[in-house]
């Protein structure tokens, strides 16, 4: 028993022993731990790059964190620093833009960190500044990444040192000049990305030695030369272990020649936004590996691609051959052997016929035909093939026929026609009633062609939907009260069809919209007050209808984003609301062809936009993007609004420059009053026209601040005085109407005002100079009849005088008729009349005749 107790009292004190020495293992600093805390050289290096950096955003914690908590504390526990395991060093040092956004210079104590292999500063701000050179001597750098944070000048040749380097990135910066021939020098490179810069010359040749080279991104640049001319040397190693060539959107020239098959490896071949030209040999379809080949926007001379072009392509899923003069002929039983999710042949040459090999096609995401020359009708295929299709466009083309309705459109249903939601079927000949719409749609776009009926279907579709178009077709009817379910519309066109009634209230409830146009409708009524909560609004054009009422001022109260504003041809009343003046952005305002009467608000140089030159787009744009499920495919469509504007007198549409112009016009109105002097402070007005009104005084001395007009037309007011000098300085002046008023006297000489037609300067009181006399030493003209508005008057007059005319006829016709439709005695009597009255005329005939044969007798 005493043995039995002496050997658990041992086993007892034996763990015991164990216990306390692993209470002093863990206690006591373990040669490992003290090996991870970094070395004090690379932790005072990193305090030095960050004093040499500053944080744009202080919530995020990313550098500003360093050493805040503990001077002596590890390094490589701080945010964004990495330390090798086994020697404590700094390897990887990880301050990209998402962990904490910083701006400032790079510290030279970045060379320090003599043992670093990885360095990502992308997507942070260094103000312009170039790449520094001594990033040449961080000599174990693997992977360096400096996309996206705003270096420029030149690419130090110096980074051609970094022969252990596999990746680097330079992308989406403001580097200049050209690529270094130094570049050849980095044997182990694998992908090279100098993509979105402002680089310049041609691709060194000793890139194409590089043998372990198998991405080389270098688009959206400004380089040029032979883009093939390195495939005429047998030596570069290259060619055969090259998986990506992306060089799309810059200068490159020559055509694909038929050594294109020494890049036996490629997979993506991408050289749109090019000058291409010349032929594309067969040769391309012995790429076997390609999954993805994009040409477009090139000028290949009429090329027509065959079979053979894909004879060996089996891995191709991705097209694009758009707006490249390329003809597509294949025989109509052809199989290609590949299978193709993306589809992009938009402006090539496919028609007249609809392509049939497209049958073959089971799993296209998107299938954009537009502009292609087809003039067929949809066959009844194409259906179950679009079934998956996320983007269907096949607009600008002479299609015909109707869509169909015997297929349901929700994505559930096994016989879903059109799933996809983005759609354009514009510019067509379609014709019928609106289908069912997809349950899933996004952006819809059935404009420009000749469906018909209601579009109280648009009710259908699901609240995805980001844009409708379905202008300038037959539609007639209402607009539908469901409005208020599509609460993530961006865009409404419905311009141009037949639809009546007013505008529902229920388009209140689309807080998301942007962009609304219902011109040239006959939508009658009232603006909606609901119409106000739309603050995003942007573009909203509601001419050429038969709306009614004051113009309200909420309009200026709530739409302050509001570029474009449109209520010409209607039958607005009322004054314009000095509220209006508070549409800072707007750039294009037109009131004309209402009845607004009172004066010109003089505040109008609150339009920012108009006084101030500000950067302006070329177009007035809504994009339109979703993910939406069972799609996880991200599309993005730039919806572009267009607008009809009267420009030196003539009515034109304007899409593509529309925000570029700057225009008031508020012609063919009632109002009165001077010119506000506030309105020659919008210096940067490109047209105004204030015609055809009852606009008195004198024309504003400082017009000529209105340094970028190109169109004036203050005709049929009642101007009176002269023409002020400064008018004589804008240049820019191609279109001038200051006709029938009260003006005098000289015409200010100067480069411009010579220029125009005498019938500019016609009907006032009196002009000398040229263009209207050739000097003023003679009497000035005497006015030529009645100016402005006299002639209106006289206009006026005979357009009532007319009417009067015609009404006393009708009265006097019918005051004759009426006895005798409903008073028997007066017929009759009136009939016996006439009937002696014949009796007479008949008598007195046959007596001149007898009297003439006596005569001629004798």
């Amino acid at each position: 028993m005493s043995i039995i107790m002496s050997g658990q009292k041992y086993s007892i004190d034996l763990l015991l022993v164990l216990f306390l020495a692993l209470l002093f293992l863990l206690e006591k600093p373990t040669e490992a731990n003290v090996l991870i805390r970094c070395k004090e050289s690379e932790r005072q290096a990193l305090l030095d790059i960050k004093q040499s950096l500053e944080a744009v955003n202080e919530s995020y914690t990313g550098i500003s964190s360093w050493g805040s908590e503990d001077e002596n504390g590890d390094c490589c526990t701080w945010i964004g620093v990495e330390c090798s395991d086994s020697t404590g060093h700094v390897v990887n040092l990880y301050l990209h833009g998402r962990i904490g956004n910083v701006t400032g210079t790079i510290s030279r104590s970045l060379l320090d960190l003599r043992y670093l292999s990885y360095l990502d500063l992308s997507f942070n701000d260094f103000n312009g500044n170039s790449i520094p050179e001594f990033i040449g001597s961080l000599r174990e750098l693997t992977y360096l990444f400096f996309s996206g944070s705003q270096f420029s000048g030149p690419i130090p040749f110096q980074l051609g040192n970094l022969s252990r380097l596999v990746t680097l990135d330079l992308s989406s910066n403001q580097l200049t000049g050209s690529i270094p021939e130094s570049f050849g020098n980095l044997v182990a490179l694998r992908e090279l990305s100098l993509k979105a810069n402002l680089l310049d010359g041609g691709i060194p040749k000793s890139i194409w030695n590089i043998c372990s080279l198998h991405s080389l991104n270098l688009r959206s640049n400004n380089l040029g030369g032979d883009v093939f001319g390195f495939l005429q040397s047998t030596s570069l190693c290259t060619t055969y272990s090259l998986v990506k060539l992306e060089l799309s959107e810059n200068q490159f020239t020559g055509s694909v020649p038929n050594e294109i098959t020494k890049l036996s490896s490629l997979q993506v071949l991408s050289l749109g936004y090019n000058r291409l030209n010349g032929t594309i040999s067969q040769d391309i379809g012995q790429l076997s590996n390609i999954s993805t080949l994009e040409l477009p926007e090139n000028s290949f001379d009429e090329v027509v691609l065959s079979e053979a072009h894909f004879s060996n392509i089996t891995k191709l899923h991705r097209l694009d051959l758009s707006e490249s003069s390329l003809a597509l002929k294949f025989n109509s039983d052809w199989i290609p052997p590949f299978q193709l999710y993306v589809i992009y042949l938009r402006s090539c040459k496919l028609g007249p016929r609809f392509p049939q090999w497209i049958r073959s096609q089971d799993m296209p995401d998107e299938i954009d035909l537009s502009a292609s020359g087809i003039s067929d009708s949809i066959p009844n295929w194409f259906w179950n093939t679009s079934r998956r299709v996320i983007n269907l466009n096949l607009s600008l083309n002479q299609i015909s026929g109707s869509l169909p309705h015997n297929c349901s459109f929700s994505v559930e249903a096994n016989k879903c026609c059109i799933c996809g939601p983005f759609i354009d079927l514009s510019s067509n000949n379609l014709t019928g009633p609106l289908p069912r719409l997809p349950s899933l749609s996004v952006s819809l776009n059935l404009s420009k062609n000749k469906f018909f009926g209601s579009i109280t279907s648009i009710c259908e579709i699901g609240d995805l939907i980001g844009l409708v178009d379905l202008s300038n077709n037959l539609f007639s009817g209402v607009i539908p009260n469901c409005l208020a379910r599509l609460f993530a519309l961006t865009a409404l066109n419905l311009a141009e069809n037949n639809l009546s009634g007013s505008i529902p209230r229920s388009m209140g409830s689309l807080t998301n919209l942007q962009m609304v146009s219902l011109r040239s409708n006959n939508l009658s009524g009232r603006l909606p007050t609901s119409l106000g909560k739309c603050w995003q609004l942007k573009f909203l054009d509601l001419s050429d209808n038969k709306l009614a009422g004051n113009i309200p001022g909420w309009i200026g109260e709530s739409f302050s984003f509001l570029i474009f504003l449109s209520l010409q041809t209607n039958q607005f009343r009322g004054s314009i609301r000095h509220q209006l003046c508070e549409l800072s952005n707007l750039q294009i305002l037109d009131f004309s062809l209402n009845k607004i009467s009172g004066t010109i608000p003089q505040c109008l140089n609150n339009f920012i936009s108009m006084a101030q030159k500000v950067n302006l787009s070329r177009t007035i744009e809504h994009p339109v993007s979703r993910k939406s499920y069972p799609f996880t495919h991200l599309i993005e469509v730039n919806y572009v609004d267009e607008a009809l504007l009267t420009w030196k007198g003539k009515k034109q549409k304007y899409a593509k420059i529309l925000g570029l112009l700057l225009v008031i016009d508020l012609s063919s109105n009632k109002l009165t009053g001077e010119i506000p002097e506030q309105l020659t402070s919008l210096r940067e007005l490109v047209a105004l026209n204030i015609s055809r009104n009852i606009l008195t005084g004198k024309i504003p001395r400082k017009i000529g601040q209105l340094r970028q007009l190109q169109t004036l037309d203050l005709s049929r007011n009642k101007f009176s005085g002269s023409i002020p000098p400064s008018l004589s300085e804008l240049t820019f002046l191609g279109s001038l109407d200051l006709s029938y008023n009260y003006l005098s006297g000289k015409i200010p000489t100067g480069t411009q005002l010579q220029l125009f037609d005498p019938s500019s300067f016609s009907h006032n009181h009196g002009f000398c100079g040229p263009p209207v006399t050739p000097n003023c030493s003679e009497s000035v003209e005497k006015p030529q009849g009645q100016p402005g508005r006299d002639q209106d008057d006289f206009d006026e007059f005979r357009k009532w005088f007319y009417a009067g005319m015609g009404l006393g006829f009708a009265v006097g016709i019918w005051g004759f008729c009426d006895p005798l439709l409903f008073k028997r005695s007066w017929r009759h009597s009136y009939f016996r009349f006439l009937d002696n009255v014949k009796d007479w005329l008949y008598l007195a005939f046959l007596l001149h005749k007898a009297r003439l044969e006596r005569r001629i007798q004798a």
